[in-house]
């Protein structure tokens, strides 16, 4: 069999514990034998990042801008019970955070659909993108406990020495309380917008912006009237070309309206908004086992794709004790075709994208014929069967083998 050939590099973010265990097994079996590819590879293993002092998580970061594709297995985030167990020099950062800081972008959310595996939410058919603007806000806030009777005010000092802008917060009252004073920045909620322009004209979406600008008419106001602005001006031709729309809407409008409708849209949400709601869709949707992730910069030309699960630690210890599991691997396959997609639009190169498709479909058809890990099977019913990781992963591999060879 002729392999595809990947005209551009992909640069491959190697994990932790049994995803770790389950992507080298991917990477082997579902990918390999089936494209000649320049895999970039960077070991961002718990134990590498310590013994790099991270830095090789900033090369990989910079390799992904420069190669404009990364894949990533997902990763161990420490906390003091991993700096215990690993004996880490430092509590190190998210990897994921530290990738988002040099790349800039936004994170999508995304899930994948199967017809046999039940949705809380019955009448979600299809996907519900969720765009989250992963910066500042309650996130990079300043806040306080006030002790007792005073006044509480917030201001801005320009540094060219022109008029401070004061203003009174509020009369705090015997027994004091609590304050908060946050932020964003007009270019952060620009390329916000244009990410979630982009990335909507990719997967042909329409886009919702979900704000409060009725209460806070200046902090939301400026989301609503910069994502107005960026889309009149850079992106209505394009959306009208391609019979798209965009509609901004206030936040208890927008999750009535979520609820009702049957999904196929892009859902921009500002920082809290979008961690709270990425999770209530999960959920609907069934399994975080079948979510996707994307890292996608605001020109739309690099992507940084993984399962939006975490290490899966609790298999991982069965693992290492020689016993079988039943991981599910398919939101890792999908960041191995979500950046493989990408990398065949950018190069020119449809028999890449078409490749990811395929095993794409081959994965769905797979769960569809009732062949699935375990907690899939618990969605379905007690009465369903199910596969352990490497049972799983024989089929994927002898219905992939079967689909290329057809093909």
């Amino acid at each position: 069999m002729t392999k595809i050939k990947v005209a551009g590099p992909v640069v491959e973010l190697e994990g932790d514990e049994m995803t770790r265990v389950i992507w080298q097994d991917i990477r082997e079996r579902l990918i390999l034998p089936y494209l000649d590819v320049d895999l970039r590879r960077y070991d961002l293993s718990i134990q590498n990042r310590d013994a790099t002092d991270d830095q090789v998580t900033v090369d990989a970061a910079h390799a992904i801008a420069e190669h404009h594709v990364g894949v990533k297995c997902a990763t161990i985030t420490p906390d003091e019970a991993r700096v215990e167990e690993f004996g880490l020099k430092k509590m190190w950062k998210s990897p994921n955070g530290t990738i988002r800081n040099i790349l800039g972008g936004v994170v999508f959310r995304e899930p994948i659909i199967m017809s046999n595996v039940p949705r809380l939410v019955p009448h979600w058919k299809k996907p519900i993108v969720i765009g989250r603007h992963a910066h500042a806000d309650q996130y990079k806030a300043a806040d306080f406990k006030v002790p007792g009777v005073g006044t509480v005010t917030i201001s801005y000092v320009p540094d060219n020495g022109g008029e401070p802008i004061e203003m009174e917060v509020c009369r705090m009252p015997e027994g004091g309380g609590i304050a908060m004073g946050m932020y964003n920045f007009n270019e952060s909620i620009r390329d916000f917008a244009r990410a979630s322009f982009n990335y909507a004209l990719q997967r042909n979406y329409p886009v919702y912006l979900s704000t409060k600008n009725t209460i806070l008419k200046a902090y939301d106001g400026a989301f609503k009237d910069i994502f107005a602005e960026v889309f009149a001006t850079e992106y209505k031709e394009r959306f009208d070309a391609v019979g798209l729309t965009y509609e901004h809407r206030l936040i208890d409008d927008m999750v009535a309206s979520a609820l009702k409708w049957e999904g196929g849209y892009l859902w921009a949400c500002k920082n809290y908004d979008g961690d709270v709601e990425s999770d209530i869709v999960a959920q609907g949707f069934g399994s975080l086992g079948l979510m996707t992730s994307v890292l996608m910069t605001p020109d739309g030309q690099t992507v940084e794709a993984e399962a939006a699960h975490g290490t899966v630690t609790r298999h991982y210890r069965l693992h290492q004790q020689g016993q079988p599991t039943s991981t599910n691997p398919i939101a890792s396959i999908y960041a191995w075709t979500g950046g493989l997609k990408h990398r065949g639009v950018l190069d020119g190169t449809p028999e890449v994208t078409g490749f990811a498709t395929t095993l794409e479909d081959v994965i769905v058809q797979t769960v569809e014929s009732g062949k699935m890990t375990k907690d899939l099977a618990l969605l379905i019913g007690a009465e369903q069967e199910w596969l352990t990781t490497e049972e799983f992963m024989d089929v994927l591999d002898t219905n992939l083998r079967a689909r290329i060879s057809i093909n």
